[in-house]
């Protein structure tokens, strides 16, 4: 029988007849897979000797050799280069013209041929990994071609290799020996059901064999079967997932959801949110983590969540997602899909694993947004990486946390970094040098700058693999999720009621009788006021002296007794009431650090600015309050406007004192100024508490809702009740208290019920003075809103407690004759 033949390259091990590319065609395998033998010096690049196989001549192929087929020639070829020591592929075909039917077949050493660095698939784009030169032109080859009797026959056989041969207890891992038996199979399933990952795995089945070489495969290969495994069930189990997400769906349609490809057949990603967590980003979105760790070899989910921080510390759900398909553009899909659902606001910051693809995909959807690797993550690999340095050094360990969490400048930790490597003789080291490249993107002192939401500089963020432990693990599949996942949701929900509740029923133990703590007590939620009470009481070690005044901003010193050189410089303006520290604490976690309360301390400010109380930490962080427009403790306006005043007043004595000592004529003219301006305060003093007019009309206080209060001398004259008779003062008194009670209970304790409450008391004053002959009244204004002042002659002491008013913060009862509230 005679055929017209055609050559015809099948493109099985992606080669090409006399020079192909043995990467054209790359089957799911790591770039660096077959050549993970090592080439000896000269011995790869076809140096021009000849290695002739040596072994049992019986077991080579010969020309007229046959076969019962195709599949069984390959298996003997490729079960003689195993015995000689290199790898095979299949090359080219033929086929009939008549049927297509294969008639002649080419297998060679996978070193055949060279690379064409012109094909067209990398002419025209960037190579991002090059691949490593393994083809050499070696000459080595069988062919086979099929006879009229079915069977196949050796037509030709070239023995000779152009490069050394790989020893027997290295050519395990040439690429056509690395197979994995079924045996082999069964093993790594069981263990892989039992949450073991593929070094462990290895590790097993190279006990079991008796050595790496007989196992027949590389960690490579166990790591791609288990990966495949895993895609392979979750492709049936996903519709699972998917049903569910309609279901929710159907019953609230807040729940959002969103699946990438299509939604019925093979769906790559999906991502879902239900309500609550939409409404908790709306709250506490500033910081969020996305937490990959599930889609590690461990775990048998492919399960990302996005997490973030509550008032309460307490991790809090913002999304979840199930990653089939890891690629950049699937995470920016994810990303894009996320901010949509999350009403578009991107985050201050984003914390992460350490992962170039995830990083990419962050700079484009989030490019205004700081990413943060996570540091423990790091800590961990690190672990792995330099498992030896562990082990010969027990010390590294320590200096190497040392020089990440403890130093207080980038300086300082480059200083360390270098001295750490150098120690430890690992500045070639790949891994490490990649880390540092990274730096600015997980060592602390190059992120304090950015809010995160952590208490603590060193710590490692509650939020981060942390909401779901307990209940998603190793051995988790996709059926129990469900389960597992809605059980987590009840149990943090549980805490945070828990957590609110202690905030609101129970009254935190007062360490010191600081205005500031008090005040704390009541806007932080019981977590975090604990630890603003660490800062505070801390602040009792420490010493502020003033270093530098460049006349708007003070600079302090700030550091214990005895020890300058580990101080921090705290820069304060004191008429914007803001201050700002080298440890940037509160531009990390959102609480002011005890440098920054140790000036407040020795400057007087004593209570909290508001600028300074992040409402996501307080009680109030998911009410509609704002907490700027808080009056209900009066006190706190006072301390604050009384602080404000004392500050500026003695920040310009300071300057005028300087200016004033340059000479003796500049110190007799400030004198005189002095004693001039000491005599206008006394006689301010005197006529304190009258009533200031403008255009006709008396100050008034501000309104809750911004604007200015104004009366007419008539008008409050009439307001405040002189016409009215005794009977009408009571009845009026107990009209506004019944006011005053209303407006306590309010949700809200605003301006308004701060005003009813003076109200109250000066119509209580005025009824009092009715009863008290030649007593003179009159206006006092006390910083933040007007009060009423009596002065009367008679003996205090002997007015029954029935009359007099209790004391408020509001107003002072002074010793002596005159008295005034």
């Amino acid at each position: 029988m005679e055929n017209e033949v055609i050559e015809f390259d099948i493109g099985l091990g992606g080669g090409q007849v006399g020079g192909g590319d043995e990467d054209g065609v790359d089957i799911e395998h790591p770039v660096d897979d077959e050549e993970i033998v090592d080439t000896p010096p000269g011995g790869g690049l076809g140096s021009g000797e000849i290695y002739i196989p040596e072994g049992d001549l019986d077991l080579e192929p010969y020309e007229g050799m046959e076969f019962e087929s195709e599949e069984a020639a390959k298996a003997f070829y490729n079960s003689y280069a195993r015995r000689v020591g290199f790898s095979t592929r299949v090359s080219s075909s033929r086929r009939s013209r008549r049927d297509g039917a294969i008639i002649q077949r080419s297998f060679v050493c996978a070193k055949e041929g060279f690379r064409n660095l012109n094909e067209k698939r990398t002419k025209d784009r960037e190579i991002k990994r090059p691949r490593t030169i393994t083809r050499v032109g070696c000459k080595a080859s069988l062919s086979v071609k099929i006879q009229d009797s079915g069977k196949w026959v050796v037509s030709g056989f070239t023995k000779e290799h152009n490069h050394e041969l790989v020893p027997p207890d290295k050519v395990h891992c040439l690429r056509s020996h690395r197979q994995i038996s079924g045996p082999a199979k069964t093993l790594i399933d069981t263990l892989q059901a039992a949450g073991m990952g593929p070094r462990r795995i290895m590790s097993a089945l190279i006990k079991e064999y008796g050595g790496i070489s007989k196992v027949g495969f590389t960690e490579v290969d166990c790591r791609n079967y288990m990966r495949n495994n895993r895609q392979r069930s979750l492709e049936g189990d996903i519709q699972l997932l998917l049903d569910y997400l309609r279901q929710m769906h159907a019953e609230n349609p807040s729940f959002v959801y969103a699946v990438q490809g299509d939604d019925d057949q093979s769906p790559s990603n999906v991502f879902w949110a239900d309500p609550k967590s939409r409404m908790n980003y709306t709250y506490f979105g500033d910081t969020v983590t996305f937490d990959t760790t599930y889609r590690s070899n461990r775990y048998r989910l492919p399960f990302a969540p996005f997490t973030g921080v509550n008032h309460h510390g307490q991790p809090v759900l913002f999304g979840c997602a199930f990653l089939i398909n890891e690629s950049e553009a699937s995470f920016i899909w994810l990303f894009k899909t996320w901010l949509m659902a999350m009403s578009g606001r991107p985050p201050v910051s984003i914390t992460t694993d350490h992962d170039a693809v995830i990083g990419l995909a962050i700079s484009q959807v989030f490019p205004e947004t700081r990413h943060r690797f996570c540091k423990w993550h790091i800590f961990k690999k690190c672990q792995e990486k330099l498992s030896h340095v562990f082990l010969r050094h027990p010390t590294f360990e320590a200096d190497f946390h040392k020089c990440v969490n403890l130093t207080d400048s980038t300086e300082e930790f480059e200083s360390c970094w270098l001295s750490l490597v150098d120690k430890y003789d690992l500045r070639d080291h790949e891994w490490l040098q990649t880390i540092h490249s990274a730096r600015r993107q997980w060592v602390p002192v190059y992120l304090r700058d950015a809010f995160f939401a952590e208490m603590s500089i060193t710590q490692r963020s509650d939020s981060m693999n942390s909401y779901f432990d307990g209940y998603v693990n190793a051995s988790t599949n996709l059926s129990q999720f469900f389960k597992l996942y809605e059980k987590a949701l009840e149990s943090r929900n549980e805490k945070e009621v828990k957590a609110d509740y202690d905030t609101m029923n129970t009254s935190p133990v007062l360490r010191t009788p600081s205005p500031m703590e008090k005040q704390a007590s009541e806007l932080y939620t019981r977590k975090l006021f604990v630890r603003f009470q660490e800062e505070l009481v801390g602040t009792l070690t420490f010493m502020a002296s003033k270093a530098d005044d460049d006349g708007e901003t003070t600079t302090y010193q700030v550091a214990k007794f005895g020890e300058d050189h580990k101080a921090y410089y705290v820069k304060f303006n004191v008429l914007e009431m803001r201050a700002t520290c080298s440890c940037q604490m509160f531009e990390f976690s959102g609480l002011l650090c005890r440098h920054v309360l140790a000036v407040f301390r020795v400057t007087n400010v004593l209570t909290l600015p508001s600028h300074y109380i992040l409402k996501r930490w307080t009680r109030n962080a998911k009410s509609s309050v704002i907490l700027e427009e808080r009056a209900s403790d009066v006190l706190n306006s006072y301390l604050e406007s009384h602080t404000v005043r004392y500050n500026t007043l003695r920040h310009e004595a300071f300057k005028f004192a300087d200016e004033g000592a340059k000479s003796i004529d500049t110190y007799n003219v400030a004198m005189s100024s002095l004693q001039e301006a000491a005599k206008k305060v006394a006689l301010a003093a005197k006529t304190e508490g009258r009533f200031d007019m403008v255009n006709g009309h008396f100050r008034g206080q501000s309104t809750s809702d911004g604007s200015r209060a104004y009366y007419t001398s008539g008008e409050h004259q009439g307001s405040l009740g002189q016409n009215l008779s005794e009977d009408d003062m009571d009845r009026k008194i107990r009209e506004l208290t019944e006011e005053l009670n209303c407006a306590n209970g309010k949700s809200s304790k605003d301006l308004y019920a701060a005003n009813v409450k003076i109200k109250v008391e000066v119509f209580s004053r005025l009824a009092f003075q009715i009863k008290v002959e030649g007593a003179e009244n009159t206006f006092n204004r006390v910083p933040g809103h007007w009060t009423w002042r009596r002065v009367f002659t008679q003996d205090w002491a002997k007015t029954p407690m029935a009359t007099r008013i209790s004391a408020t913060t509001d107003f002072s009862f002074l010793d002596g004759d005159s008295k005034e509230f």
